[in-house]
């Protein structure tokens, strides 16, 4: 009988022990799923937050793409007149974007004549020197005789929208460098009306 009993222990024992180390790998399994739930929740939380950035993204692409197009068109804009301020009417001196009283007026008339069209137009405003000087000092000079320009005429009334600036600097004569006339005449704004 004891050897019976023995047995049976022997038997309870290792259905015992099979029990437990049954429950101790369902113990694991059902922590390893908590944490594969809890990795698969939070890459959900990093998806959802990718989506939000790139619709932020999409948005703002489509932002500067509607502003490149509306720019594109505008740079496309029919070229309907142009009016040239230079050193032969307006006397721009020699290393200054300062704006003569002559010039001031010319401009004036200029504005009513835009304002009394009353067309929706837009302004290039361009800033040209003569060849003296450096090429970096006669960028910044054309530069700032252009800028010098849209700046009256905002103070006229004029949209600061509807104008922009560029310099050419000593780029693109009209008139030889190597004469006194021709230097007057390369120190000049050129205002560029399209519609």
């Amino acid at each position: 009988m004891k050897l019976k009993s023995s047995a049976w222990m022997l038997t309870v024992a290792l259905v015992g022990a099979v029990s437990v180390s049954g429950c101790a790998t369902s113990g694991y399994v059902k922590k390893k799923v908590g944490y594969a739930n809890a990795a698969i929740a939070k890459d959900n939380t990093r998806l959802d937050q990718d989506d939000t950035k790139m619709a932020d993204l999409d948005k703002t692409s489509r932002d500067a793409l509607e502003r490149a197009t509306a720019a594109g068109k505008l740079a496309e804009g029919k070229f309907l007149y142009a009016m040239v301020l230079s050193d032969d009417s307006v006397k721009f001196p020699v290393d200054s974007s300062k704006l003569s009283s002559e010039a001031q007026t010319r401009l004036g008339d200029f504005i009513q004549k835009l304002k009394s069209e009353n067309k929706n137009v837009y302004l290039e405003i361009q800033g040209h020197t003569d060849a003296t000087g450096g090429k970096d000092l006669n960028m910044k000079l054309g530069e700032q005789r252009a800028e010098a320009v849209r700046l009256f005429m905002n103070q006229q009334g004029v949209p600061l929208n509807r104008m922009s600036t560029i310099s050419y600097g000593s780029d693109q004569p009209v008139a030889p460098n190597n004469t006194r006339q021709g230097r007057a005449q390369n120190r000049r704004v050129v205002l560029v009306v399209m519609a």
